[in-house]
């Protein structure tokens, strides 16, 4: 079993910064791709940002140049910097992992969720 466990969000005023963090534990042998998304009320879940096991990143368009995914491989831990916050980024944020958990033996995670508010 692996799970994934976020911390970091809360309420913060509009142009301020928050940084989500997951951490990654149980049976795991690598963790391949990670990555954030975000459920706004009454929306669909949508992808904010991805990082490769090999660090390659990509971010929804809307958060391009406010938000930075970072992952620290010898901690199994997933990080997003969030700066310049604004109302409609408020939501519940999940952590994502494709883990490898044994020989061609791969599991997709989910974390349960941190609640982010922008509100002044």
């Amino acid at each position: 079993q692996v799970q994934l466990v976020e911390s970091g969000g809360g309420l913060v005023q509009p142009g301020g910064s928050l940084r989500l963090s997951c951490a990654a534990s149980g049976t795991i042998f690598s963790i391949e791709s990670m990555g954030w998304y975000r459920q706004a009320p009454g929306k669909q879940r949508q992808l904010v940002a991805t990082v490769t096991g090999g660090g390659l990143t990509d971010y929804l368009d809307s958060v391009k140049g406010r938000f930075t995914i970072s992952r620290d491989n010898t901690k199994n831990t997933l990080y997003l910097q969030m700066n310049t916050l604004k109302p409609e980024d408020t939501a519940v944020y999940y952590c994502n992992a494709v883990a490898s958990t044994g020989p061609h033996k791969y599991l997709e995670v989910w974390g349960q969720g941190t609640l982010v508010t922008v509100s002044s």
